[in-house]
């Protein structure tokens, strides 16, 4: 199957893309009560109050809901009846030079104004009325004149739900990012399988085969072999070389702004141990696609994260970790010592997207980040896991579910860390896609 991108359709969905935003901005700033918002592309921030040096820029993802430009001090500036207008702070910096945008399509999609300084914007505002600034400098806030005007809560709000729902444009650079994390994927899985390698080893190997930088990655990648794989966000990686029997890879990468976020799990070896955590990923993958079959438009989501629990709770009986009913096994909370976060989150121009988890989940589901009902336009993570992490088993030994546990078998498991398995899906109209089988299979 060819799956290069087609230029030219790029352009026309972004063209789209951007004719309904533009409505869906005038929209918000008439129940807003305001004449034009200024949308600001970033800073860069300070490493540290004590140093001089500055992590690289992440652009404003609301300026990159416009544009994939990565730019600092600019702002678009979006007015009723106007087309947006680039506010390029394009000055020389003989320091350092600015990041090429990888497709270079918007520049005809919009007004551009160029040398446009901080202190200068303001002459582009005269007579707009009122004007709300969208972005997290609070200096350049000042200097434009709007501070007191700076996200305003409304606005803000209506603004993020905007992201929920993907466009046509937005789901190809979604599935494009999903691309090129599966060919890293690939190429650590099988560097995994076939030698022995140290988790930095294995983080270059991924950086090198999806043609990205460190920081240019949606998040820092979850590497982590063996027991690491038990720390959910692993990413102090092992520099020695080690004979590993698991490896948890958690890593995606970017296109025009937007993130991929996907997850396997692997193991090699022999012995008892090895035979079972190999049984346990083979049901965890069915477990996976499984929720991706029921993930249905009008379900709502924590009701697919109550369900993962049910079916965690048969494969932690199929596999011989626990005794009892499944339903005696959700209702003594065993189900969440080994599974303590939330089943997946909205994705698009953060990894943690915006918009799906105003609604508070209920007390036992605390770190579940989507709590909407499923519908078309969204794009989100599907992430089961099974873990043996030391301190929450530990609180499970001494409950009063203990006796429900095998411990000889989760002793002999404990080494391996855990397991995760993570895609993302698209929902449409019709049906929902899985952006990330469709380049890459366990």
């Amino acid at each position: 199957m060819n799956h290069a991108l087609d230029p030219r359709a790029l352009a026309a969905a972004h063209a789209q893309h951007l004719r309904s935003l533009q409505a869906a901005y005038e929209r918000a700033m008439d129940e807003e009560q305001f004449d034009a918002v200024v949308v600001h592309s970033g800073a860069p921030l300070k490493k540290s109050l004590f140093d001089d040096q500055y992590h690289p820029l992440r652009a404003t993802p609301h300026f990159q809901h416009w544009i994939p430009l990565v730019t600092p001090r600019s702002a678009l500036l979006i007015r009723k009846g106007h087309p947006a207008k680039l506010l390029w702070n394009n000055h020389v910096d003989f320091w350092e030079g600015p990041a090429e945008p990888e497709s270079p399509h918007f520049w005809a999609l919009i007004e551009v104004a160029e040398g446009v300084l901080p202190e200068q914007v303001p002459d582009h505002m005269r007579g707009l009325g009122r004007v709300a600034y969208i972005g997290d400098s609070e200096a350049d806030a000042a200097t434009f004149g709007l501070g007191a005007s700076r996200n305003p809560v409304g606005l803000l709000a209506k603004l993020d739900e905007l992201r929920v729902f993907k466009s046509e444009y937005e789901r190809i650079c979604l599935a494009e990012a999903n691309r090129r994390a599966c060919l890293g994927h690939a190429a650590v899985l099988a560097a995994f399988r076939t030698g022995e390698h140290s988790e930095l080893d294995l983080h270059l190997i991924y950086l090198r085969a999806t043609e990205q930088d460190d920081a240019d990655t949606p998040y820092k990648n979850i590497v982590a072999l063996d027991r690491h794989a038990a720390t959910l966000h692993h990413v102090s990686y092992g520099r020695s070389r080690e004979r590993a029997q698991s490896l948890l890879l958690d890593a995606g990468a970017r296109f025009l702004g937007y993130d991929s976020d996907i997850t396997r799990t692997a193991v090699k070896g022999t012995g008892e141990a090895a035979t079972v955590f190999r049984a346990l990923i083979a049901k965890m993958e069915t477990l996976q696609t499984t929720l991706c079959a029921e993930a249905r438009t009008h379900v709502m989501f924590e009701d697919l994260h109550d369900r993962t629990h049910a079916l965690l709770a048969e494969v932690l009986r199929e596999v011989g970790i626990a005794r009892g009913s499944a339903s005696e096994l959700v209702a003594q909370g065993v189900t969440r010592k080994f599974l303590p976060h939330g089943l997946g989150h909205s994705l698009g121009l953060q990894t943690h997207d915006v918009g799906c988890a105003r609604i508070k989940p209920r007390p036992e589901n605390p770190f579940l980040r989507n709590t909407r009902r499923i519908e078309p336009g969204q794009v989100f993570t599907i992430e089961p896991g099974c873990y043996f992490i030391e301190p929450l088993l530990d609180e499970l030994r001494s409950s009063s579910a203990s006796p429900l546990v095998d411990w000889k078998l989760v002793d002999s498991l404990r080494s391996f860390g855990g397991v995760r398995i993570e895609d993302d899906l698209a929902v449409s109209e019709t049906s929902v896609h899985n952006l990330t089988r469709r380049f890459l299979q366990n």
